[in-house]
């Protein structure tokens, strides 16, 4: 069967998961964009279709519906990208492999430097940066063959679950561009959903590959710490709150993905040293009898807009079927002072990195948002005591969960407090009656995933009645990544809402 004839296939948007490893010409789908990046990945490697045939395909997409949603900026020109695939197409001819990713196009967060592409963290301070280095991670998808077709938007220096910044201006839930695709993973969560990218990397110290996940109902995968080094880095030891990790349409692109970027390297002293097997390793777990703990919203300490609760529980009613055991349950810790743990950390951290030194120069101050200044003038005046006790009240918070692991299997909580909002919103103000007292507050459901270092993965959960989708959050123990993605393996099957594709729209909302 020659090209013509299998894109004329039924499409397979839905259902690209049960393609099998070995593709047949047959089994494509008549838009490559609706293959998973596995699937992708197989169809290039058999020959059914050409790089240059996917780069095509990928960039009519993105033409189409990115003046609507803005997931992807800085894009590289069109006849560059077409010629990279070229390479890649005559690398194949001349039996020249690369890897899974193998004329994959991808962009890149812009949070992170890939050579010769802009990165300008959302800040007009760095508008006309470009990037003489990978970071370690870009370099490692590189090698695996990824095509970078530009980078993915984000917050301004990836502050603020929304991404919205001054250079490259908003970008918007696939499924309601009149609504925010969180962030700061926000254009990579975006571009995933609406099928712009295959796969794509992000980043998380506030939620940020877990939250945009949730709006955009597709997977963000914070690893154990450690799990991907973040190089290059002038802090090798202290910090330890922000990691890079993978975000995919389903649970085994984030795999793959994972195992591209994760691994020891010496330079990262701190990186962790097991390796993350291929996906042939990987067995869903077994739900029946599997102990999940439900620890909802704190027994009210957090507010939560109405709906996102029974989202949540409904969705762990799919699995309750399948024989997992779902009971509510509640660190041994006083989530108030997690939360003062939460802000010393983050205060002293922007103080006293690259931020802090922005703040430092008049002329550079005044281009930072409002919250970033707040953050570094959160610093000043500081006491090493007060950073201290709160790297003691950390530890109190790492012993709490590894309490409540000794009854269950993996912990379960939403990943948002709220449902995607108007994207003209910088950040909600209220949730019903209680007023936010910063611009984060909002997010303080994240906080215990991130100060854990624990594995925390964000899962569709289903939608609201107004179609807007949420996300819920696993954690796992520590290091056992593989057992978390096996688990979002069986929930991905046992729910079936990845499936759940959006209705994109060309034009903009009025």
């Amino acid at each position: 069967m020659d090209r013509r004839e299998f894109l004329g296939g039924a499409s397979l948007a839905g259902a690209a998961m049960s393609l099998p490893a070995n593709i047949l010409a047959s089994d494509l789908p008549a838009d490559v964009t609706d293959l998973s990046a596995s699937n992708l990945s197989a169809a290039i490697r058999q020959g059914h279709v050409s790089c240059v045939e996917v780069m095509q395909a990928y960039l009519a997409r993105i033409h189409r519906y990115n003046p609507t949603y803005n997931a992807v900026v800085s894009m590289v020109a069109d006849d560059d990208l077409i010629a990279q695939a070229k390479l890649a197409d005559n690398a194949l001819s001349d039996d020249e492999y690369w890897g899974w990713m193998h004329g994959m196009p991808h962009a890149v967060k812009d949070l992170a430097d890939a050579i010769g592409l802009h990165t300008c963290w959302g800040s007009p301070v760095f508008a006309n940066n470009v990037a003489e280095q990978d970071d370690l991670h870009v370099s490692r998808m590189r090698a695996e063959g990824a095509i970078f077709i530009g980078k993915t938007n984000t917050p301004e220096f990836g502050f603020g679950s929304q991404s919205y910044n001054p250079v490259h201006g908003t970008t918007k839930s696939a499924y309601d561009p009149k609504l925010t695709a969180g962030g700061s993973s926000g254009g990579a969560a975006c571009g995933l959903a609406t099928h712009m990218l295959p796969v794509a990397d992000g980043s998380d110290m506030m939620g940020s590959l877990r939250n945009p996940a949730a709006f955009n109902n597709v997977v963000g995968f914070r690893p154990s710490q450690g799990r991907v080094p973040a190089l290059p880095s002038n802090d090798l030891f202290y910090q330890q709150l922000s990691t890079d990790g993978p975000m995919g349409r389903n649970a085994q692109d984030t795999i793959r993905l994972l195992e591209t970027m994760a691994g020891y390297d010496s330079r990262s002293p701190l990186s962790l040293r097991d390796v993350i097997p291929s996906y042939d390793r990987f067995r869903k777990v077994n739900l029946a009898g599997y102990r999940i703990g439900w620890m909802g919203d704190y027994q009210k300490y957090l507010p939560m807009e109405a709906g996102v609760l029974e989202v949540c529980t409904a969705s762990l009613e799919g699995l309750s079927k399948q024989g997992a055991i779902v009971e509510d349950c509640m660190p041994d810790y006083d989530m108030a002072r997690l939360w003062q743990t939460w802000l010393t950390f983050r205060h002293w951290a922007t103080g006293n990195g690259s931020m802090g030194t922005l703040y430092k120069d008049p002329e550079t101050r005044g281009l930072l948002k409002p919250e970033i200044q707040w953050e570094v003038e959160g610093s000043f005046d500081m006491p090493a005591s007060r950073v201290a006790e709160a790297g003691v009240a950390r530890a109190d918070w790492y012993r709490a969960l590894l309490r409540l692991f000794e009854t269950y299997d993996i912990l379960a909580l939403p990943t948002a407090q709220v449902f995607p909002f108007d994207a003209n919103t910088h950040w909600p103000k209220a949730i019903g009656r209680k007023k936010m007292d910063t611009y984060h507050r909002w997010m303080e459901a994240v906080i215990g995933g991130t100060l854990s270092g624990l594995p925390v993965i964000s899962l569709p959960a289903g939608f609201d009645a107004r179609g807007r989708p949420m996300g819920i959050q696993f954690i796992g123990r520590m290091g056992e990544d593989k057992r978390v993605l096996e688990f979002a393996m069986a929930h991905e099957l046992a729910t079936g809402y990845s499936g759940i594709r959006p209705t994109l729209t060309e034009t903009g909302p009025n």
